[in-house]
């Protein structure tokens, strides 16, 4: 069996979107895309050239198949995904917004097959042989009761298995309550390496608020022993145009990075890709390689249709570097 570099688990869906900025209700037809929190990270690596390997439970039809094939495709394993006659797959419908109207998500996903997952049912020890990384967000744990118990049966195994464990808050409000998100959450932080989050979510999720980015994520440390806390920060003036740029808090001090303009055409999944950029970085060994790969990885991110950042090692790093807008021919 393959060693990755880093293993991700969490569901898939398929995402529904009417084009050109109509409403769900003015719909004709829908654009067909795939995504996940998790997968989107694992897309995001594999970009960069790493080894990848998405693990979940889908449907064995069409629309399973479907979400396999795009992470196939776009480089990540799947051959620990479990597949199963029964429950459904998640969909999402995805509203474009304009200012003044915001962008706007449709789930439906209850009962997706993932939100089946039990203890027990992945084979942790196989799945880790040799892996380096495991990420996992606050996704998959708000799915259900046994999708939580299974998320920490994971961290419990990675642990084991000596991966350094991130995760991405990912808070989402409906799918559970604060005072739920704080309960779980808190649970599985004694397994975190890395946290990834924003400070919205830390005051809803641990009701940790400060004066600063940077206190914030000090108290984070504070109460949970996190070692390394990454905080992406998101001016909203317009819903097509924001600045975006992050820190590292570690103990030793607080790393910075550029702030970008975005010109947004697709801001689905910036976020994963921002965690992508950010281990690539730490499976090397280097913390602010990490932040500058991550907070430009999901600038570019930005600006690509769909949940995956289909972008190359080559293009961060020019991005990285001050690469600019004319015609690259």
């Amino acid at each position: 069996m393959m060693a990755f570099d880093c293993i991700t688990f969490g569901e898939s869906m398929v995402r529904l979107a009417p084009p050109g900025h109509r409403r769900l209700e003015q719909a004709h037809s829908l654009d067909v895309q795939v995504g996940g929190a998790e997968l989107n990270t694992a897309v995001g690596l594999a970009r960069l050239g790493r080894s990848t390997s998405w693990v979940s439970r889908l449907t064995d039809n069409p629309l399973g198949r479907l979400i396999a094939n795009h992470a196939r495709e776009a480089g990540v394993d799947t051959s620990n995904v479990l597949f199963t006659s029964e429950d459904r797959v998640g969909l999402y419908f995805l509203e474009f917004g304009a200012a003044p109207r915001a962008s706007g998500v449709l789930y439906d996903r209850k009962n997706s097959a993932i939100a089946g997952v039990k203890p027990g049912m992945i084979p942790w020890a196989n799945v880790f042989k040799g892996a380096r990384w495991f990420h996992v967000t606050g996704i998959l744990p708000a799915l259900s009761s046994s999708a939580a118990e299974a998320t920490l049966e994971a961290c419990q195994a990675a642990r084991a298995a000596g991966c350094k464990i991130s995760m991405d808050l990912n808070y989402r409000a409906k799918l559970w309550s604060t005072a739920e998100a704080g309960a779980c959450m808190s649970l599985l932080m004694a397994f975190c390496d890395v946290l990834i989050t924003t400070e919205e979510d830390i005051e809803k999720v641990f009701e940790i608020k400060a004066d600063s980015y940077e206190a914030a994520a000090a108290r984070v440390h504070e109460r949970f022993g996190t070692p390394t806390i990454a905080i992406t920060l998101r001016e909203n003036p317009l819903v097509w145009l924001n600045d975006w740029t992050a820190i590292l808090w570690r103990p030793e001090g607080v790393l910075r990075t550029r702030s970008y303009k975005v010109e947004i055409v697709d801001r689905l999944g910036a976020g994963d890709s921002f965690a992508a950029g950010l281990i690539h970085g730490l499976l090397d060994n280097d913390p602010q390689k990490g932040l500058d790969w991550g907070i430009a990885m999901s600038a570019i991110k930005h600006t690509i249709p769909g949940d995956f950042a289909w972008v190359t090692a080559a293009e961060v790093e020019s991005t990285v570097k001050g690469g600019g807008l004319r015609i690259s021919r």
